[in-house]
């Protein structure tokens, strides 16, 4: 089994805990612990190193878990936290939040969309992509919105997996790779590196 169906699996453990034991308001917070988890070991590589070596002594670890977190996690996370440890899993807290948040959107029918934009959009702009998309998609739609000149115009949406580019950098792109293909008569076939 790979790390990203292991870390699937605990998320999916995760959110059968908190369904259980008081269904919303319990997901919330449960996403917000491992959230928390997942941005201390990015934020902080050396706990990261610490959890992550065989060379720290089980118990130590534990021990250094529940004096981080006991008392701001609720019980029942903390002791799931120990249980992915106990198991050496804590390389895959990551993942495994990242899957929590995509378990708790597919249960409520929403999907995370990262909107690439080639200039600041104003809030008008931005309920309308929102609302295209979630008209185009079926769900509601939490948008994350990111600048990159470099688009040119247009935009560019990564869902899940999947990237929409409606940007003019990909339709440069596509005329310039056609116009190689056809071979123009006295045109370079190595104009410089695509864009």
């Amino acid at each position: 089994m790979g790390p990203a169906l292991i870390a699937r699996n605990y998320a999916e453990t995760l959110l059968t805990l908190a369904k259980r034991h008081g269904g919303d308001s319990v997901i919330d917070e449960f996403g917000a612990a491992i959230d928390e988890v997942a941005e201390l070991l990015r934020r902080e590589p050396l706990v990261r190193e610490f959890l992550e070596t065989p060379r720290i002594d089980l118990e130590a670890k534990k021990k250094a878990i529940r004096g981080s977190f006991g008392g701001r996690v609720p019980d029942l996370f903390l002791r799931f936290l120990l249980v992915v440890v106990e198991k050496r899993r804590q390389a895959l807290l990551q993942e495994i939040a990242e899957q929590y948040q995509v378990l708790v959107d597919e249960a409520r029918g929403r999907v995370r969309a990262e909107i690439v934009l080639a200039h600041e959009p104003d809030d008008t702009l931005r309920e309308e992509i929102a609302a295209r998309l979630e008209r185009r998609l079926g769900k509601r739609v939490v948008p994350s919105y990111r600048v990159d000149p470099a688009l040119i115009g247009g935009v560019e949406v990564r869902v899940g997996g999947e990237i929409l580019d409606g940007s003019v950098r990909r339709r440069v792109v596509g005329i310039r790779r056609r116009l190689l293909a056809v071979g123009l008569p006295g045109v370079p076939t190595d104009m410089g590196p695509e864009m």
